[in-house]
């Protein structure tokens, strides 16, 4: 059989029912005659094999010991012969579809139904991939895929108070390098011991927001000299901008001195934000990436028929141009991470949790490109930044050899760069900011104002849990061309400044907990990106 590389490999596995392992493709390429040993992989391989593994080829190739245990001892619990209810819910018609056009939004996306003529199943927890004879034909070489800001390896913090100071230094000097430059900025050292009635900026971190009895606004600003008092009246037009304000963002003012000198009253207040000239790149060919988050593998709501759903559209003409999965955290339920979790599991054990997981993934096509970032549910620190999974969980989770790395993470795309942040910190942003600008409805408005602040997490001390580190990983440094998380189990997207913002929804329907808080989530989408355009279309699999 002529061969034209592993492309060739991949598109003559996906049609005998297999997926591979990305090694095992290149070791089965790297041979002189790879067209008969493919043909003996094929010949040796078990029926009721899913995904054709590293140790597979080297067993069958070399003779070598394989890996390979009884596939029935290591799948999943039964969760696809017997279902959780699928939420009904679909996204907010209010916003999570569509936003202000002044933002650039996305107006009436195309959102369409999976397939749904599921098989029965063989008993096993996986259903079989049923393509209706179309073949995935994808180049592999034509892929251009980089990791930037992964700081899996590089934590440094100790948790010292030296620590802290260090990463606000870094936050401050980096995010006021972008404000400097808009403003005739003063230390607060100095505009303390100028004359009164001067005309005097300043860039520093939100130190206090508070109101005065006469209903004006009193903001704070610290920098690395001290701090200094602001006031904003209450019948200036950017008044408004004080109700988005959050503690320890960095910001800049300006305004003229009271007679005393001891305030300054604001004329302007500006923030790092995204330039309104931005221009986002796009891929150079038709191909895009489906974006998705909180897969929750574990809960007894884990919607594993939507899962299938999904990974058997993949396989699918529609889906042939889909070659990046990018999944923003939370691929399992975790354990202890809410009171009474217990009662709400299907898999207690963590690490088997993590191989259910891994067994729902090998059922995507093989030739995907696939990026993961760790959650707040995952095992691994809560604090942010987090790093990417530990050796253990990374051999656990293997299927189709996913590239594991830190949250929050940028991971450019054929040239269009994509911020993936689980979403922890949206949290913070809806509760602080007036519903009419974060939203659980309008998930993709509480991202806006993370773009804005060109700051993941501005907030320190509240319900994210922030790690000191020598730099500070959660400024956004250079300004994405998409932003994705999850965490809010809402589906919603929009643009900001040409910043295509996604909230990617669930896997997983509604809990006890979250009925006990309210919260009704957009479960079973995944929204595809062409990276070609930046356009969105949700396909719906509940």
């Amino acid at each position: 059989m002529p061969l034209e590389g592993p492309a060739r490999i991949v598109r003559e596995l996906t049609s005998r029912g297999y997926n591979a392992e990305r090694e095992a493709v290149t070791l089965i390429a790297s041979r002189p005659d790879a067209g008969s040993a493919l043909e003996r992989v094929l010949e040796q391989t078990p029926d009721d094999a899913l995904v054709i593994t590293t140790d597979d080829v080297r067993s069958i190739l070399d003779g070598s010991p394989s890996a390979r245990t009884d596939r029935a001892e290591t799948r999943p619990p039964e969760t696809v012969s017997n279902p959780p209810e699928s939420s009904e819910a679909g996204p907010s018609e209010t916003g999570s579809f569509e936003s202000d056009a002044r933002d650039g939004a996305i107006q009436n996306p195309s959102v369409s139904t999976g397939e749904s003529n599921r098989e029965s199943g063989d008993g096993d927890g996986v259903v079989p991939v049923e393509t209706g004879g179309f073949e995935r034909s994808v180049d592999p070489d034509r892929r251009e895929v980089a990791i930037r800001n992964d700081m899996t390896g590089e934590s440094t913090g100790t948790g010292e108070y030296r620590d802290f100071v260090a990463v606000f230094r870094d936050r401050l000097e980096r995010l006021g390098a972008k404000l400097r430059g808009r403003v005739n900025h003063r230390p607060a050292s100095s505009i303390e011991s100028m004359p009164g009635g001067s005309e005097v900026a300043m860039v520093g971190m939100v130190n206090d927001v508070r109101s005065t009895k006469s209903g004006h606004w009193l903001v704070e600003l610290e920098d690395t000299t001290g701090a200094f008092p602001w006031l904003v009246m209450k019948d200036r037009e950017y008044v408004d901008l004080v109700e988005e304000l959050l503690c320890d963002e960095v910001i800049a003012m300006e305004g003229t001195l009271s007679d005393d000198s001891g305030i300054a009253f604001v004329d302007s207040m500006y923030f790092p934000d995204v330039p309104r000239t931005n221009e986002p790149s796009t891929a150079d060919r038709h191909v895009q990436a489906a974006l998705i988050s909180d897969v929750h593998v574990g809960s007894d709501e884990f919607m594993a028929d939507a899962w299938d759903r999904f990974a058997r559209w993949l396989h699918t003409e529609p889906a042939e141009h889909v070659e990046y999965l990018l999944i923003a955290g939370d691929m399992v339920e975790g354990v202890g991470v809410y009171p009474d979790q217990d009662e709400e599991l299907e898999i207690v054990d963590i690490y088997d949790q993590y191989d259910a997981f891994n067994e729902h993934l090998k059922a995507v096509p093989g030739d995907l490109e696939i990026v993961m970032i760790p959650g707040n549910h995952d095992a691994v620190r809560l604090a942010e930044p987090q790093p990417g999974f530990d050796e253990e969980l990374r051999q656990i989770m293997s299927a189709h050899d996913p590239r594991i790395v830190s949250n929050p993470s940028t991971v450019e795309l054929e040239g269009v760069s994509i911020l993936m942040y689980h979403g922890v910190s949206l949290d913070e942003v809806i509760a602080e900011l007036p519903a009419e600008k974060a939203s659980y409805d309008e998930p993709h408005k509480a991202m806006y104002q993370l773009l804005k602040k060109r700051h993941i997490a501005p907030q320190f001390g509240g319900h994210t849990r922030l790690a000191p580190e020598e730099r500070d990983y959660l400024v956004i440094e250079d300004v994405p061309d998409i932003f994705h998380t999850g965490h809010v189990h809402k589906l919603g997207f929009g643009k900001y400044h040409d910043v295509l913002a996604i909230n990617s929804g669930c896997w997983q329907s509604q809990t006890d907990f979250q009925k006990s808080v309210n919260i009704d989530p957009d479960a079973g989408y995944a929204p595809i990106v062409d990276l070609d355009t930046l356009e969105v279309t949700v396909q719906k699999f509940s």
